[in-house]
């Protein structure tokens, strides 16, 4: 399974995406400063996670969300996810 996901800064609420085979593992380096675009904005939370059964899947997906640049189209999804609407 392939994960793309998004993760919010708890330190200044800014939006990181990324995609992953291993989500647990992938959000615990980016928290332990591991990667080199979110260890400045440590500690980070999970609040948007789509499963796709290929990498290819998960990668066309992440290439969407980031070409969207817009906050509210993040916080639009991210809503729409924890109230068990679907987003179209």
């Amino acid at each position: 399974m392939f994960y793309t996901y998004i993760i919010e800064s708890e330190q200044d609420g800014s939006f990181y995406i990324g995609y992953t085979e291993h989500l647990d593992k992938r959000i615990s380096e980016h928290n332990m400063g591991l990667s080199a675009y979110t260890k400045k904005k440590t500690p980070w939370k999970i609040v948007y996670v789509e499963a796709f059964t290929t990498k290819r899947e998960a990668i066309l997906r992440e290439k969407f969300l980031k070409r969207q640049k817009n906050r509210n189209f993040y916080l639009r999804l991210i809503e729409n996810n924890r109230s068990g609407s679907s987003v179209g």
